[in-house]
């Protein structure tokens, strides 16, 4: 190994798959994958209450179309009771 190089070196363990930023900036265009960004704690937890806020108002929108189509079938069973 030559002087001007240096050995990937572990961190925590682990070694260096992507080497320097600039090299994991070419593994980046080759790929075409986002670069992956640590997300702290609280940004996890608001993008859990996002998803679940999403979830709930399609869950709502589901729910009031069920109650028409209900209400028509009842109004069909009305008047098929009355016959």
């Amino acid at each position: 190994m030559s002087p001007q190089r240096k050995p990937n070196r572990p961190i925590d363990g682990k070694t260096l798959a992507a080497g320097p930023s600039g090299e994991a900036d070419a593994a980046h265009a080759k790929t075409g994958r986002k670069l992956w960004v640590k997300k702290t704690p609280v940004q996890v937890v608001l993008d859990q209450i996002g998803k679940q806020e999403t979830k709930v108002n399609d869950m709502r929108e589901e729910l009031k179309k069920e109650e028409r189509e209900l209400q028509k079938l009842q109004q069909a069973k009305k008047v098929l009771e009355a016959i």
